[in-house]
């Protein structure tokens, strides 16, 4: 069943009605072609949902009528937040559709030393608008209750500074050993937690970014004897963080 997102002001539980407005109403009438009787499921951005039937299609509008309303609990139990070092082509579209479905809450590109991608900012604005597209279609398909947000590109040390405020800090890095202390750093995370992964890009991090955010309050681990893709490695890290959090 579809499900879309709305603005709490566009709820009326009284009335028991939802107006959808803005782009999601071209989708609705013109790409699903959906009719009045029809049923979809709408998401208030946060924690409550509503099981809706279509009673009016019009021609900048879409009237819900509300079924009934629900807080399931399909969010993981922690805040996560992905620090990714910008990747080359369009793997960041890859890593924003992937973590989504993984339930990361929000996504930090990362301006970092090696990275070949150097986005002026009349370009960041254009895959900044094009990264959250991608973030809010994949939060509608994998039935995340809110849309992840991207935030515009940052330095390393302005990152350090915005994960500095997170409760738990990880970096996988490939010059670190020792699997056994990298599962002790893991199984002492708790559900409630809020946590920052850091990913550098494809030619890693150098030793000085390593320092800094080691500085902040980076725990530096493993994720095994290969070496992972940066478009692999945030995933990787994320399942295993989603499968620990998880406990029912």
């Amino acid at each position: 069943m579809q499900r879309f997102f709305v603005k709490a002001h566009q709820i009326d539980e009284a009335a028991h009605r939802i107006d959808i407005v803005g782009s999601d109403v071209n989708h609705i009438r013109n790409v699903l072609r959906m009719k009045p009787g029809e049923e979809l499921w709408i998401s208030d951005g946060q924690e409550k949902e509503y099981h809706c039937q279509i009673e009016e299609v019009l021609e900048d509008e879409i009237r819900l009528h509300i079924l009934y309303a629900q807080q399931p609990e399909y969010e993981l139990p922690s805040r996560i937040y992905l620090f990714q070092g910008l990747p080359k082509a369009d793997k960041m579209e890859l890593i924003i559709q992937k973590t989504v479905e993984l339930g990361i809450s929000g996504i930090i590109p990362v301006d970092m030393k090696r990275c070949v991608v150097k986005l002026d900012e009349k370009k960041s604005q254009k895959k900044l608008a094009r990264w959250q597209q991608i973030a809010e279609s994949a939060a509608k398909q994998s039935k995340r209750m809110l849309i992840p947000e991207i935030h515009p590109v940052v330095s390393v040390k302005e990152a350090a500074a915005f994960a500095g405020r997170l409760d738990v800090m990880l970096l996988p890095y490939e010059m670190a050993g020792g699997m056994e202390k990298t599962r002790e750093i893991i199984r002492q995370i708790r559900p409630g937690q809020s946590i920052g992964i850091f990913i550098g890009p494809e030619g890693g991090f150098e030793e000085s970014e390593v320092a800094l955010l080691e500085e902040a309050g980076a725990k530096v681990i493993t994720l095994g004897k290969r070496i992972l893709r940066t478009e692999t490695a945030g995933m990787a890290l994320l399942s295993v963080l989603m499968f620990h959090l998880e406990q029912e």
